[in-house]
């Protein structure tokens, strides 16, 4: 699941709340994302919480390009919105990628979901013996989270139903997918049955939410006392029971601080830790690097000059995933507590760098030049308070910093 906003020009509500005259006779216009595994979920959610605001909806084709494999930028977005639909169903929000510096509104959550560790059961009803190979949806959180466990061999995949028939088809131990994904292939495959954890991951806890324009306030007031009086009455948990994370998903696998991001590319085949990566044989990158959030080092310098030149790479290779100020879009933030908190960090400055120059850009993973990355690792660390220097940052030192990643101004 990859949703990853800008300003949008619409104006459909007029300011005493009421519908306007256009909209109330043409119907609101509710899409989902396209390749959403909560797309059924979205749409008797919307339907329900429409007829007890007692609107007229109609569901919209999603306005988006066939798929959301690389992201869905600001401008893609806002022109859906604009053009196809007036409201998003099924928009995913955390504390890491919630879209809040755009100037979209957002309902409350409706579904409570969260990316899980998933296995097969064998015929007793007990959880299969884990071993070390972990299925994962390329360039998505579940990469994130799943490269963040110890001893590890990651088998990468498009979509997070491969993800999932990567465990059922024996191609992997167990798997790290959102939970509708896993609902959704059970309703396909209902001969599979599957044992389901938790995970610890900063990246892991997401809501799924109605998503509307800036003109929409009256709207989004609306349906949030239709989703209110949902919950009162019991409708919502009757809607959304199916979809809900099983108890066995509280009691979540640890995540180590010790091993965080795959460090450098490598060719799929080889002594890599990497298996062959679904039907399109994606390759991925490396082995892990250590990490001990423990040891210090010396933060790797960098001056101005890069920081204004990654600032402008990150804005063509980045931005339509991670938000223009970097708050997280349809991938996870890449500053503030969640991704570089003031103390006992994660991640150090050299795992995020050899992740990010191995994995991104999602669409081009590893395509940059050396020193594009360097730059790039120069405009993370300004955007999380540290400080210019004179000395130019290069890929190697960034690479082989073991400094954790705790933001400040003292650096």
């Amino acid at each position: 699941m990859k949703i990853r906003l800008n300003s949008l020009a619409l104006c459909v509500l007029m300011t005493c709340g009421a519908l306007a005259p256009g909209f109330a006779t043409a119907g609101v216009r509710v899409c989902t994302f396209p390749g959403s595994p909560s797309t059924a979920l979205d749409r008797a959610v919307t339907r329900e919480a429409f007829r007890t605001a007692g609107i007229a909806a109609s569901l919209a084709p999603g306005g988006f390009k066939g798929s959301d494999d690389d992201g869905i930028s600001l401008k893609e977005l806002g022109r859906a919105l604009g053009h196809s639909c007036d409201v998003i169903a099924g928009f995913p929000r955390s504390s890491v990628a919630d879209g809040t510096g755009s100037k979209l509104l957002f309902s409350q959550g409706y579904l409570r979901s969260g990316y899980v560790s998933v296995s097969m059961k064998d015929l007793s009803g007990k959880p299969a013996a884990a071993t070390d190979i972990v299925a994962a949806t390329y360039a998505s959180p579940a990469q994130l989270i799943a490269v963040q466990q110890h001893d590890v061999t990651l088998d990468l995949e498009n979509t997070p139903e491969l993800t999932v028939d990567a465990v059922a088809k024996g191609h992997a131990q167990r798997a790290i997918v959102w939970y509708p994904a896993v609902v959704a292939y059970s309703l396909a495959h209902p001969q599979r049955h599957f044992a389901v954890a938790g995970t610890t991951s900063p990246y892991a806890d997401w809501q799924l939410v109605f998503a509307f324009g800036p003109g929409h306030a009256a709207l989004q007031q609306r349906i949030d006392a239709a989703l209110a009086k949902m919950t009162a009455n019991g409708r919502l948990a009757a809607l959304t029971r199916q979809w809900a994370m099983p108890d066995t998903a509280q009691a979540a696998l640890p995540v180590t601080d010790q091993f965080a991001y795959l460090d450098g590319p490598v060719q799929v085949g080889g002594s890599s830790g990497i298996a062959q990566a679904g039907a399109r044989g994606l390759a991925g990158g490396g082995g892990f690097i250590r990490v001990d959030a423990a040891v210090g080092g010396d933060v790797p310098t960098y001056n101005r000059a890069q920081v204004a030149h990654g600032k402008s790479v990150y804005a063509g290779a980045c931005a339509k995933c991670h938000g223009a100020q970097l708050q997280g879009v349809n991938a996870p933030a890449l500053r503030g507590p969640a991704f570089a908190p003031a103390a006992n960090a994660h991640l150090t400055i050299g795992g995020v760098f050899g992740y990010m120059a191995s994995n991104m850009p999602a669409d081009r993973p590893g395509k940059l030049k050396p020193e594009d990355y360097a730059d790039l690792m120069a405009f993370l660390l300004n955007s999380n308070g540290y400080n210019a220097g004179t000395t130019k940052l290069t890929a190697d030192s960034a690479k082989a910093s073991t400094t954790p990643l705790n933001a400040g101004t003292s650096h």
